[in-house]
């Protein structure tokens, strides 16, 4: 006998609610829950078919990342040979 549901038990929760909420929002909040959870129903079976397509797809060769510190190094000037060159007069 417990945890069944009886039309006695969901007249009480009815009349609860209508107490909580009072009859004149009962109606917008109904609508509201059911809107979320189209919503919530909507989003489930998009991240479903996202998983199966995922599963499906074949995997991709893992190309290796190259870092920074491994990019050879340009040649640049230390920075008093840039100064000695400007301080040279011009010809």
């Amino acid at each position: 006998m417990i945890g069944e549901l009886s039309p006695w038990h969901l007249l009480i929760v009815a009349i609860v609610f209508i107490v909580l909420f009072g009859s004149k929002k009962l109606p917008d909040a109904s609508r509201s829950l059911g809107r979320s959870l189209r919503i919530f129903k909507s989003e489930v079976s998009s991240m479903k078919d996202e998983f199966k397509a995922e599963a499906q797809a074949p995997a991709e060769p893992a190309t290796p990342a190259t870092s920074p510190a491994i990019q050879p190094v340009q040649d640049t000037p230390a920075p008093a040979e840039t100064a000695a060159k400007a301080e040279q007069p011009k010809a």
